[in-house]
């Protein structure tokens, strides 16, 4: 079964860039395919179309990574990591136990 991971984000995010570089660290890491996909969030109209959580948003096979449900009202905003962006090793953790 392929594994897509997808980073959700808006340009000028003070995080989206350490995001995407983590995902692609773990991904580079695994000895399998993944389906690596970065979606730009540009609109409000994006925002309800991608069920956007905010600013990055990390989804594997569909799921948010802290397990976030989709918003009612999405918005163009800032997502909150109660721990800071997820490390390598913590998103390498969670897509070891989907390959």
């Amino acid at each position: 079964m392929n594994v897509r991971v997808e980073v959700q984000y808006f340009e000028g995010c003070p995080h989206e860039i350490a995001m995407r570089q983590n995902v692609t660290e773990a991904i580079a890491s695994l000895p399998t395919n993944v389906d690596n996909a970065e979606t730009l969030v540009n609109t409000d109209a994006e925002t309800i179309q991608a069920k956007f959580r905010g600013s990055p948003t990390l989804l594997i096979n569909g799921d948010d990574f802290l397990g976030s449900p989709a918003p009612e009202m999405p918005a163009m905003a800032c997502r909150y990591y109660p721990n800071g962006i997820p490390t390598v090793q913590e998103i390498l953790s969670h897509l070891v136990g989907r390959i």
